[in-house]
């Protein structure tokens, strides 16, 4: 008996993910032209910033008869001027920190409640609420600060000075009004605490249900659920949240303006009224500024331009360091 051979049909090969339409090819060519083109936009926007601070700056430094970098005064009608970012510097560092101190901690834990505890008719205008108050502007901050937190803060400040004068950092050694760093932190946590809240909630409503499932399957608490899973998983986000309400508390002008004593006395006293930024500075002296005057102020925003540069950076090295573990692959 015979036997007969098949014959072999060969497999249709497989369709590129680019074949179709003409209309299809010319839409991804044009929409890959407009994507990079975006990218070398922004590019080109952020070198010309740099480019123009950078010119305005050296002419100012030039002018300059003190150290800019050393200098704790700022004097622009002054022959010849003189200009420091000294305090400004240390005053912006010392109170963006404060304020991560206390809002990253408060807004991971509210997060945490909104997506992992709350039952969701609480859940959903807790959410509500928080992302409401981030459009809150920065200016009504600013007023209910000086009218409200300012005077409250004033019993704080004693307390403090009297219980953790050894601490050095809450040895009050200027008393008067709570116009000071501390009194700026707190204000500024409590702006940022929205965006590192609702950054953070979307985070963890992201992390697997499987990974959730299988720790409370082999006998896991809530609460190592979240220590095992969700926390690792949402790491990363947590940081980005975490700069993104520092690039808030660097830049901000108006509530700092409006709730500090402004001075150029270098100091790491918290509870000392006095300190500056150099948002609350540019917002306090442009106006009065001659040409000179402005040059020093646009050389004060590149060093902040540069601050939020190296902050971002040293962000997105972390961010990257941890990206080779993530929950849902582990």
């Amino acid at each position: 008996m015979a036997s007969t051979t098949p014959t072999d049909t060969p497999p249709a090969p497989p369709l590129s993910p680019r074949s179709g339409t003409s209309t299809g090819r010319a839409g991804d060519k044009i929409f890959s032209g407009l994507s990079k083109g975006s990218g070398i936009l922004l590019l080109v926007i952020m070198a010309s910033i740099a480019g123009f601070l950078t010119y305005r700056a050296a002419i100012a430094i030039s002018k300059d008869e003190g150290n800019f970098l050393t200098t704790f005064d700022w004097n622009a009608s002054a022959d010849p001027p003189v200009f420091g970012i000294a305090v400004l510097l240390v005053g912006t560092v010392i109170s963006s920190i404060v304020a991560m101190v206390i809002a990253v901690p408060i807004a991971v834990g509210i997060a945490l409640f909104i997506s992992h505890y709350a039952p969701r008719r609480l859940a959903a205008p807790i959410a509500y609420i928080v992302d409401l108050l981030a459009a809150v502007p920065s200016i009504i901050y600013g007023i209910w600060g000086a009218i409200v937190l300012v005077p409250y803060l004033a019993g704080l400040n004693l307390w403090l000075d009297q219980y953790f004068a050894w601490t050095y950092i809450f040895d009050q050694t200027q008393p008067g009004v709570a116009r000071n760093m501390l009194t700026v932190g707190i204000l500024l946590a409590i702006m940022i605490l929205p965006i590192v809240t609702s950054v953070s909630r979307e985070v963890f409503l992201q992390v697997p249900r499987m990974n959730e499932e299988a720790a409370l399957a082999l006998g896991a608490t809530r609460w190592e659920v979240i220590r095992l899973s969700v926390l690792p998983f949402g790491r990363s986000g947590v940081i980005s949240a975490s700069m993104l309400g520092l690039g808030r508390a660097l830049g901000e002008t108006m509530a700092v303006a409006t709730v500090l004593s402004p001075s150029y006395l270098m100091s790491l006293h918290l509870l000392d009224p006095g300190g500056g930024t150099f948002a609350q500075n540019i917002a306090a002296k442009f106006g009065e500024a001659n040409g000179v005057g402005r040059d020093a102020l646009i050389a004060s925003g590149l060093v902040l331009f540069v601050l939020t540069l190296l902050v971002n950076g040293a962000a997105r090295l972390i961010i990257a360091r941890r990206k080779e573990y993530s929950g849902a692959n582990a």
